[in-house]
């Protein structure tokens, strides 16, 4: 005891108690009485001031996980106020060399005492250094190995693929260890009817949205090896994204799936858990281990799609199926430099095209490589599309009326096993009710109260199960189905008919397409298809220059139309150009007027200069204000002097502006330096002058 001087016991104690999981918080009570009972312990060695920190319960002392209550025992020793540090062993304060070295370090600093159970140490003296490296060199030693013991012991278990947490949904463990089936038809369908949905709409958020519209719920999963819970609840996206993605359903044993990645962040270790690895890497992988509700191939054309259906996986993903306008969306990819071709709508978004997303500044380039509209390309696709999909129409228009069949048959089938499982329940609570002593009321009530709720429950599937049978005895009528049928014959009709989705129109799209590579050569739109049976198909489209505008259809030329507009930009501004052009009741060819925006798109599409102030005062053009101002006449006489070939002027067209030249000008003033009377006001009548009549 001679290391505890008067200046340790002047300062504050500090007991530091930690467990590393939450389970042992709870179970381990036993530890925690122990170390809290160290307080006492520092009051026996004569310090008044104790404090307890215990902030890091449930958190280990690895270094994977910040500890804030071992930050505040660490600041509080930096300051000098911490007199001794008590804990029962190393192991409690850090299992770790960085915090441990970093803890003694400090200590041996400012003086402070650590303390456990084996005795009071100083680690400003040397052998105590020593003692204290050894301990905290054994705590983490002595952790790994409890790591390795135990993670070699789950490998090896789960290597006869024996090893079993959470049973998925849809299996059990058996008494002899085997994982089966559950023997529930009810769970066994609708596990099946998870995958149906998926392989028809081929979206997890889709199957989530139909089975809620419909209704229909799903079984839960069970924890270990622990008796049907059945519990049935409606389903979320999460839970039928890890059904759709457990490789058990395809008949696999699989462990080691995910992982644990460390990370060094802001000078600390961090854990990342759940890190999910390629099945190339799985630990344990058994084949054919259990009987599947798929197969493997199905499993993993499942999680393709789903990749597929990423909307942050940059170019590699071909995106979900969404209800715009945009038919080819995800599938055209530019064959100029590679990237994909991203959908852009109009102010309605009725109508899309498509442009390449390469920057500007890229290769020198300042637009993008491709820019079309979308129906330029839609429509040789589409049309390469029905002519591979006319010999299957007729099965197509069979398959649609067993598929109305069978989406009525899942939903009455799940609605009768439902029920059954309901008067189940309520019969097991009928015979419960019944083997009570009925002079225990406390108990009978409680079970009659039970029996009441199960019979509400199977007279609301009773009904549910009538609604299913009135809307599925005629799902078509004769006549539907002849028209059906009809319709399969021509698929063109069914394609372009008015009430065809858009969303079945693109699933059946990438059902058969895989890729269309789009190139820009000679004013022709190249499509190359890649199907997705390795095929390849070249089609062309017409490619509109984007912003061309020519102003009429009949008359004019876009030479002509390039020429008048690029005489009027070198004399004025854009919305000038615009109304001498709707002056001349010019349209576009899209039979539109034209406006500001429109003029500077010609302009730019053409290469023609935009009207800079003082322009044409550089040139020595005058228009007819220049010419009053400088000669001080007015406008009826310079337009004479213009008619009477006295003073040259171009026009480019009717109702464009007089254009005179400096040079012209300045001759007549020289041959004419006083005005005739010619050039006089037509009157000398003042009255006439102010316009003033009696």
């Amino acid at each position: 005891m001679t290391k505890i001087t008067a200046d340790h016991q002047c300062r504050t104690a500090y007991v530091y108690v930690r467990q590393s999981t939450m389970t042992q918080v709870y179970n381990n009570k036993e530890s925690q009485r122990r170390q809290y009972g160290l307080k006492e312990r520092a009051h026996q060695l004569g310090w008044q001031d104790v404090v307890v920190i215990d902030d890091d319960l449930g958190r280990s002392g690895g270094g994977g996980v910040e500890r804030v209550g071992f930050d505040r025992l660490l600041t509080a020793v930096g300051r000098g106020e911490v007199g001794a540090v008590l804990a029962i062993e190393a192991s409690r304060l850090a299992r770790n060399g960085r915090d441990w070295h970093t803890l003694l370090e400090f200590c041996a600093i400012v003086g402070t005492l650590i303390i456990d159970e084996d005795g009071v140490y100083d680690p400003r003296l040397g052998h105590y250094q020593m003692v204290l490296g050894l301990k905290g060199a054994f705590s983490v030693m002595e952790t790994s190995a409890f790591r390795q013991r135990g993670f070699e012991a789950r490998l090896a278990m789960a290597g006869r693929g024996e090893l079993f947490g959470v049973v998925a949904a849809g299996y059990v463990v058996s008494a002899e260890g085997q994982l089966r089936k559950d023997p529930d038809r009810r769970i066994q369908e609708a596990i099946g009817l998870v995958f149906s949905k998926f392989r028809e709409l081929g979206s997890v958020r889709q199957v989530m949205q139909w089975l809620r519209r419909e209704n229909i719920t799903l079984p839960m999963p069970l924890a270990g090896t622990s008796p049907r819970s059945g519990q049935w609840r409606l389903p979320t996206y999460s839970r039928i994204m890890g059904i759709l993605t457990n490789p058990i359903y395809a008949g696999v044993y699989a462990y080691g799936r995910s992982c644990r990645e460390a990370r060094l962040e802001n000078g600390r270790r961090r854990f990342h858990y759940k890190v999910r690895r390629p099945h190339e890497d799985w630990r344990v992988m058994l084949r054919d281990h259990h009987e599947g509700y798929i197969d493997w191939k199905e499993y993993e054309h499942n999680l393709k799609v789903i990749s597929n259906n990423a909307t942050r996986k940059g170019q590699a993903a071909q995106g979900p199926v969404r209800s715009g306008a945009a038919l080819l969306a995800g599938l055209l990819r530019c064959g100029h430099c590679g990237r994909k071709l991203r959908v852009r709508y109009g102010q309605k978004r009725q109508a899309a095209y498509y442009a390449c997303q390469r920057p500007s500044e890229e290769d020198g380039m300042h637009s993008p490589c491709i820019n079309i509209g979308g129906r330029r390309l839609e429509q040789p696709v589409s049309e390469e599309i029905l002519r591979i999909l006319a010999p299957v129409g007729l099965e197509a228009a069979l398959a649609a009326i067993e598929s109305g069949k069978d989406c009525n048959r899942d939903q009455h089938r799940q609605a009768e096993l439902a029920l059954e499982a309901a008067r189940y329940q309520a019969t097991l609570a009928r015979r419960q009710y019944d083997a009570v002593d009925p002079d225990n009321r406390l108990v009978a009530a409680e079970l009659e109260r039970r029996w009441n709720e199960q019979l509400v429950a199977v007279q609301q599937m009773e009904a549910r199960l009538a609604e299913l049978a009135e809307s599925s005895e005629n799902p078509l009528s004769p006549v539907e189905q002849q028209r059906l049928m009809e319709l399969g014959r021509d698929i063109p009709a069914v394609w372009n008919h008015p009430a065809a989705s858009i969303e079945i129109k693109k699933r059946i799209l990438r059902a058969v397409i895989r890729e269309i590579v789009v190139r820009i050569e000679d004013s022709r739109c190249h499509l190359l298809i890649h199907w997705q049976g390795g095929d390849h198909t070249s089609v062309e489209a017409a490619r509109k220059l984007r912003n061309c505008w020519r102003i009429t259809r009949e008359v004019d030329s876009e030479e002509e139309t390039r020429a008048l507009v690029a005489t009027l930009a070198r004399v004025m501004p854009d919305h000038n150009i615009a109304v001498v052009l709707n002056r001349l009741v010019k349209r576009t060819i899209s039979g539109l007027t034209w406006s500001i925006s429109r003029v500077k798109a010609f302009r730019y599409n053409n290469g023609i200069a935009q009207y800079r102030d003082g322009e044409r005062l550089e040139r020595g053009d005058l228009l007819l204000d220049d010419v009053m101002r400088e000669l001080g006449v007015c406008k009826m006489s310079v337009i004479r002097m213009i008619h009477s070939k006295r003073l040259p002027a171009q026009q480019v067209c009717p109702g464009a502006p007089y254009i005179i030249r400096r040079e012209d000008m300045n001759q007549l003033i020289a041959r004419r330096p006083h005005p005739e009377p010619g050039n006089s006001p037509l009157s000398e009548n003042q009255d006439q002058l102010s316009l003033l009549f009696q």
